[in-house]
């Protein structure tokens, strides 16, 4: 997802990386799945690397276990970026994630999953993902370990845990991109306009024709607005 901006943030001096989450990518499982297991591993990678304040972009799941991250460790974070993922008590799940929240269905559908399979689902929710893309995704599914991961993650997304997190991103105060793909079944924009209703000062920047992966779907818009962005409000 974020190897077209990596090398361009690198090229204009900042320090890009792209941890992938226990489980996900090439990194190891790390049971249990957890949302709050996540947020743990990116304390650990944040603190084992003695980062500093961070710019901290997020996508999808990364919003959530980002962003309680930075609530709960508000000097390791110099800014946030906020892609297709939410943040709010009140909302309610999509229906492919009450199938994976439900116990029986939810290991029916993730032991039925195949790369081809995979693939076109995936391919119809996105106009640019490649066939080395979905490699890379589909590793997340590549044993039954990793795969019980995404049940343990969404089972744990009970959005009450949110209610002592509400108002607390906007009270960061920090300079705060909201990057959106217009056509999100998952995250629709209105979401998006939420978070820049909420967040003081924050921009907005809508891709009106991706869907959810949109760093996938706009890569060289997306990297043009995020390197814009860090050089105006982050340096």
């Amino acid at each position: 997802m974020w190897r077209a901006v990596i090398e361009p943030l690198g090229g204009a001096g900042w320090r890009a990386l792209a941890p992938d989450l226990p489980g996900y990518g090439d990194s190891d499982p790390d049971p249990p799945g957890t949302w709050e297991r996540h947020i743990e591993a990116l304390d650990r990678f944040a603190t084992e690397l003695e980062l500093g304040p961070v710019a901290l972009v997020t996508h999808d799941w990364g919003v959530p276990i980002g962003l309680r991250w930075a609530c709960d460790n508000p000097s390791a974070v110099s800014a946030l970026v906020i892609s297709d993922g939410g943040f709010f008590a009140d909302r309610r799940w999509h229906d492919l994630a009450n199938v994976m929240r439900t116990p029986g269905e939810g290991e029916r559908l993730i032991a039925a999953y195949t790369r081809e399979g995979f693939g076109e689902a995936v391919g119809g929710l996105s106009t640019g993902m490649t066939e080395d893309a979905l490699d890379e995704y589909w590793k997340a599914f590549a044993d039954d370990t990793r795969r019980r991961g995404h049940l343990e993650l969404y089972r744990s997304g009970d959005f009450d845990k949110l209610d002592p997190y509400q108002g607390r991103v906007a009270g960061l105060g920090l300079p705060t991109l909201i990057l959106w793909g217009g056509q999100d079944r998952f995250a629709t924009v209105k979401m998006a306009n939420r978070f820049h209703d909420e967040i003081p000062e924050s921009e907005l920047v809508t891709f009106e024709e991706a869907g959810h992966f949109v760093w996938e779907d706009e890569p060289e818009r997306t990297m043009s607005a995020l390197l814009d962005f860090l050089a105006r409000r982050v340096r």
